[in-house]
């Protein structure tokens, strides 16, 4: 018996040496294909690049994975507790693998083996962390291993906060949320410290399985999960039994973050700022880089900018008539349910989707669409409310804006039209007024002129209507909005704003043999007149005249000096604004003029920080000598070294503002912009009408704009920069200026002031009701002759200026006149 004994013992012995030998070669070949864990050191995850206002508001963040880093220390203890308790309650006291846990999951899986329920999981923190980082997530004895072995050697490379830092930060807790910084803010719109118990219980109970406990969709699940893990905080002593009964009480209190920009109306800017960062840095630094990006973006600006341009469109665009409802539904049954799938413009909250159930002469009454959860739930609440006639009747109008063709309400709804509407009066009222989205477009941008930094920018009416950046991307001609930049290159090759040119009609033949005649946009000429006459009345034939006399390559070259085109072809039509350019460039371009010559790099982003604090750009390239030291030792105040370019004589600057002033008070823009401080600018209209700028400036702010149909076509007859785009442009600078104290353009030292006629450019008499204040620079006046430009002319402009190719001549030709 004790032979057997002994027999059996040896066997066993043996056995087991073999099985140990076994299991050593194995777990051998299974650590040599073991991924290097060490990688964990440099952790660099996917982070989301957020952008900011001038400000510091949030406006926008890019990102495949939403994840903000946040370190081990600034996450709250009651954070760490929550999912402890959910995930590793004995996370600090084991080596990487909980072997209490292990034998109470195999217990558990045996017990429910053959009934269908999914096997019971032990994987402790670390485990989970060797998982994401390291592993698949295939369910294999192999993978369990090396999750086993990895978490051992994590545990003695890495402090136990180190790797609960990796696990918060990694873990994904659906919609897109990644991260417990992430998580906080998409489920709760908050930060990490702010998260009470029940929101960071929910959050944990997550990682198992996020779209189990969606709260949307399975809502019941939700708060169970959520419940269970509130009693484990109890349980282990985290939170009191008092505060945990409270906690289950309360309701999941999911809210979402809030969609779209959070500066309100930024989407444009936010946009362009993000090809920006393409452009420069590529698609997955923008996306996983984890960027800081502070805009030069100005909020308030921005409001007051969206709502001018908006104005400005929606006044045109009613005066041509109705376009049609968005869509027909029916409203025999439940309207609310067709209507709630109806998108909207989520950049215009102002208007609201409403459906037409009834229609009569004295009015409309609609249905507004209901609320939508975000679970895709629409609400049982049925709003109403009415359009009276009298806030409708723009839409009487045929959609040409030509002749009325309805005389009520009923002549142009019908019962299941979908419309927009707003709402008027006051809050609570059921009163409101049928909008359209116009079908004119437009793009409009602010600048400060001493910085270039762009501080508001609108691309079009609505971003969710059109991402089209109309400011930046959409090619147009600026017409006479151009012209200020002939007469500047005049004032700096000897011309004055009192030298005399001659109004008369003209006419060139091109080299194809086109005979162009260009006109003044009211018609014929009116004689000889002052450049200042020229430009305040926006006369073409003597700007052809001018730019002539001082030929079309001196012209070109002022033209690409302030960034209005690239390489301009030296073309006589040219002159008037034939050629194409942005909203952008131009409004760049007066900054120059508004800053006294001073060359200016129009910028959205003032600087640009990585995910460790880091400054990758900024904008600013002043110097500063001085403004770094550690203490003050009664030394001078530091001087910021000013080493732009002077692009322009500074005197040059100021008469071309001068004369500018002059179109806003005796101008094409007479009578449409009323300001408190200095003001000057000039109006802009293409062939046909097609486009309508204005772009000027004070002594601290620079705007332009134009409006005109996406596939260019007339505005209609007097649809001109003075009409349309000047009262969009008072509006804003109205709105952006109400709080500034009124400021003086800056007269450059040793120019001189002299009373000139304003016809004749000559000194004036004493006295003379003709006469006007002209500014000129040392060593000119008022001549003592009188002369005309361009009086003995008739064939204007030598050949080799306008051999071009056939697209460029066509682009000159086209038309008869009218840049305006």
């Amino acid at each position: 018996m004790v032979k057997l004994i002994g027999y059996f013992f040896g066997l066993g012995c043996i056995l087991f040496l073999g099985v140990a030998a076994a299991g050593a070669i194995y777990l051998s070949i299974v650590s040599k294909e073991l991924p290097d864990y060490e990688v964990l050191a440099n952790y660099a995850p996917p982070v989301t690049t957020r952008i900011h206002a001038g400000n510091g508001a949030l406006m926008a963040e890019y990102a495949r994975e939403r994840r903000l880093f946040i370190p081990i220390q600034a996450i709250p203890d009651r954070v760490k507790a929550a999912f402890l308790s959910a995930e590793d309650k004995n996370f600090y006291n084991h080596p990487g693998v909980d072997l209490t846990g292990l034998a109470r999951a195999v217990v558990v899986n045996a017990q429910n083996f053959g009934s269908g329920r999914r096997p019971v999981g032990a994987s402790t923190i670390t485990q989970q962390v060797a998982k994401n980082f390291l592993l698949s997530s295939d369910q294999t004895f192999d993978r369990k291993i090396k999750e086993a072995i990895l978490s051992f050697r994590i545990e003695q490379a890495y402090s136990k906060d180190k790797i609960l830092e990796l696990y918060l930060n990694e873990i994904y807790f659906g919609l897109n949320a990644y991260g417990i910084a992430g998580a906080a803010l998409t489920y709760f719109d908050k930060s990490v410290t702010d998260l009470t118990i029940a929101e960071t219980a929910y959050l944990a109970s997550l990682p198992k399985g996020p779209s189990n406990y969606n709260p949307f969709r399975h809502a019941d699940a939700a708060i169970a999960r959520r419940n269970w893990v509130i009693d484990r905080m109890v349980e282990n002593g985290y939170v009191s039994q008092a505060d945990g009964e409270d906690a289950k009480k309360q309701p999941l209190g999911v809210t979402g973050r809030r969609s779209g920009a959070s500066v309100f109306a930024s989407e444009f800017f936010s946009e362009e700022v993000r090809r920006q960062i393409i452009d420069k840095y590529g698609d997955k630094t923008l996306y996983e880089g984890g960027l800081s990006v502070r805009t030069s973006l100005d909020p308030q600006l921005q409001i007051e900018a969206r709502k001018a341009l908006q104005d400005g469109l929606v006044t045109y665009d009613e005066r041509r008539g109705f376009h049609g409802p968005i869509k027909q539904i029916s409203t025999a049954q439940d309207w609310g349910q067709e209507l709630a799938k109806v998108q909207g413009l989520s950049d215009v909250p102002e208007w609201h989707i409403a459906v037409v159930l009834a229609v009569s002469d004295q009015g409309v009454d609609i249905g507004l669409q209901p609320d939508v959860d975000g679970g895709g739930k629409v609400s049982t609440e049925r709003k109403r409310g009415s359009i009276a006639a009298a806030d409708m009747r723009w839409a009487y109008r045929s959609s040409e804006g030509d002749h009325k063709t309805a005389k009520s309400p009923s002549g142009v709804l019908s019962a299941g039209d979908v419309v927009y509407v707003e709402p008027i009066g006051d809050a609570g009222s059921d009163a409101y007024r049928l909008r359209q989205p116009p079908k004119v477009q437009g793009g409009l941008v602010a600048m400060d002129p001493h910085t270039g930094r762009v501080l508001a920018m609108v691309g079009g009416f609505s971003y969710g209507q059109s991402e089209f950046n109309r400011a930046t991307q959409a090619m147009r001609q600026p017409g006479s909005s151009f012209k200020p930049f002939v007469y500047a290159a005049a004032m700096d090759n000897g011309y004055t704003p009192a030298s005399v040119i001659l109004d008369d009609p003209i006419e060139m033949q091109l080299s194809n043999g086109t005979v162009w005649k260009p006109e003044n946009y009211e018609g014929e000429g009116g004689g000889a007149n002052t450049l200042r006459f020229a430009i305040e009345h926006s006369r073409n034939l003597m700007t052809v005249r001018l730019a002539n006399d001082m030929g079309m390559n001196l012209v070109a070259e002022y033209a690409d000096r302030f960034g209005i085109y690239d390489h301009m072809q030296p073309l006589i039509a040219m002159s008037i604004g034939a050629g194409e350019t942005t909203v952008l460039r131009m409004v760049s371009a007066y900054s120059v003029l508004a800053n006294g010559g001073k060359q200016i790099k129009p910028t959205l982003i003032d600087r640009i920080q990585d995910r460790y604090g880091k400054t990758i750009f900024k904008h600013e390239e002043r110097v500063c000598d001085g403004c770094n030291v550690q203490d003050w030792q009664n030394q001078d105040e530091p001087n910021i070294v000013d080493n732009r370019e002077q692009v322009l004589d500074p005197m040059t600057a100021y008469q071309v503002t001068s004369m500018m002033q002059g179109v806003i008070i005796r101008g094409t823009a007479a009578g449409k912009i009323k300001l408190n401080t200095e003001v000057a600018g000039k109006t802009g209209t293409t062939n046909d009408e097609k486009d309508a700028w204005f772009v000027g400036y004070t002594p601290s702010l620079v705007a332009g704009m134009y409006v005109g149909f996406d596939a260019p076509a007339t505005l209609g007859r007097g649809a001109t920069g003075g009409s349309i785009a000047a009262p969009i442009f008072n509006e804003f600078m109205q709105a952006a200026t109400k709080d500034e104290a009124p400021e003086k353009f800056v007269v450059p030292a040793g120019m001189t002031m002299a009373a000139v006629d304003r016809k004749t450019g000559m000194a004036a008499q004493p006295g003379d009701p003709n006469s006007i204040v002209e500014v000129f620079k040392p060593g000119t006046g008022p001549a003592t002759s009188y002369s005309v430009i361009g009086g003995g002319e008739t064939q204007l402009a030598p050949e080799e200026i306008l051999k071009t190719s056939p697209q460029a001549n066509q682009a000159v030709t086209s038309g008869a006149g009218g840049l305006y």
